[in-house]
């Protein structure tokens, strides 16, 4: 889950921006992301054992920090990094998770595109896809389980352009590859996408 959240540095559209977790593995699942979050190293790419690199520009760099201020300033919990962002040469982000901010957070609501992710809690699952779909975007979506109908259930629920069981976002050329809502029109990879390129011919033949 942590690198479907983290990797290069979150800034792929289709990283994790949210983590829901049922209530009773929520703490200790909560304890092995940081745990596996901590472990992911921050830094230049030519130095041995570099995970993640620096925010790309210093424009997204300063939006990124504003989701840290928010949620220091609105007091919701850090269970790992801190509201600060330390500065250093480069554009460089610390892992950094929030504790069950409340579903209207900025941290919630927006995308960062920066290493900074909400993990929240949640009873049920009627509750838990209503929430997830309660977002102007739908690129991606990742569920987890180990009932194979009931994880199909809730995928076909999802409002997303793609759906991912037991994985983390990872698209392949062999399947649709799009979104809804406000996360773009038309379709890339797999059999649609291919017909994208092609040229679409109407003749109508009308008897005299």
């Amino acid at each position: 889950m942590s690198q479907g959240a983290f990797f290069n540095t979150s800034q792929v559209c289709i990283a994790s921006k949210r983590i829901y977790v049922h209530e009773s593995i929520y703490q200790p699942f909560l304890q092995a992301l940081v745990n596996a979050a901590q472990g992911l190293k921050v830094g230049d790419s030519n130095e041995p054992g570099t995970m993640l690199g620096p925010v790309q520009n210093s424009m997204q760099y300063e939006k990124v920090k504003t989701f840290f201020k928010d949620t220091k300033d609105h007091g919701y919990k850090f269970a790992l990094g801190s509201g600060d962002v330390p500065e250093t040469k480069g554009y460089f982000v610390q892992p950094t998770i929030i504790d069950n901010p409340p579903d209207d957070s900025m941290i919630v609501q927006e995308e960062p595109f920066g290493p900074i992710v909400p993990v929240q809690s949640y009873s049920n699952i009627d509750e838990v896809i209503r929430r997830a779909n309660d977002t102007k975007v739908g690129l991606g979506a990742s569920i987890f389980g180990t009932d194979p109908q009931k994880l199909q259930d809730v995928a076909s629920k999802i409002e997303s352009g793609s759906v991912w069981i037991n994985s983390y976002p990872s698209p392949g050329p062999q399947g649709q590859f799009g979104g809804v809502k406000e996360s773009g029109i038309g379709t890339e990879f797999g059999t649609l996408g291919i017909l994208a390129y092609a040229n679409a011919k109407s003749i109508h033949t009308f008897k005299n």
